[in-house]
């Protein structure tokens, strides 16, 4: 079972670090409160809550059976109906291979509202929409969201610069680290690079600092 150690100033936004950088869900975890941090006088003795998260091993049914795929939709039209944002949601794949289940598409006047700042919204809404999915069929939910291709376009992306950074490793010999990035984006560059014999990567840092080094 996967194990990580991590800081916030809150057990809830150490928890919510924790979640996001494990890939899982609320339920798909066990949870050890170090400490519960202190909030200190004006900012002075003041310590970080401290958590020990362990991913627990649950057997997954068939992700892309109707049910998943029925009560993933649900739920994203139901959040989509609540933000009031003028979007459509499509089934884009019900089984990717990359993903382990459906990928579905937002597209739409409002859709730039959904990604947000490097995708940070699509990522908090993709998250809303895996543990809502979760709770309701009782299964891990493998699903993924896109809005207009950008999460496409972003992996894209990230191997390319991961292409680009490892030439630029074995030209110099040096290694060199990329800007922080979430779990996803790291298992990308990860996996851009996991055939070539010449460079290797590893992560480095902690919580939303954590990065990939080639």
């Amino acid at each position: 079972m996967e194990s990580i150690e991590m800081t916030g100033k809150t057990v809830d936004e150490a928890l919510e670090i924790a979640l996001r950088e494990l890939d899982a869900d609320r339920g798909e975890v066990e949870i050890d409160v170090i400490s519960r941090g202190k909030s200190g006088m004006f900012g002075i003795g003041s310590e970080p809550a401290k958590i020990k998260v362990t991913k627990l091993l649950i057997e997954s049914n068939d992700i892309d059976s109707p049910d998943i795929v029925t009560v993933s939709r649900e739920v994203i039209n139901n959040l989509i109906s609540n933000m009031g944002v003028n979007v459509i949601c499509n089934l884009r794949q019900s089984d990717s291979e990359d993903i382990g289940g459906p990928v579905f598409e937002i597209e739409g006047d409002d859709s730039g509202l959904l990604i947000g700042r490097k995708g940070e919204t699509l990522r908090s809404l993709q998250f809303l929409v895996r543990y809502l999915v979760s709770k309701k069929t009782g299964q891990r939910a493998n699903l993924s969201l896109d809005v207009e291709g950008y999460d496409e376009r972003r992996r894209q992306s990230l191997s390319n610069l991961a292409n680009r950074v490892s030439q630029r490793v074995v030209k110099t010999g040096r290694s060199i680290e990329l800007e922080p990035m979430n779990a996803r984006e790291r298992r990308v560059v990860h996996m851009a690079l996991s055939d070539r014999d010449d460079v290797f990567t590893e992560s480095s840092g902690s919580g939303e600092d954590r990065r990939v080094v080639i």
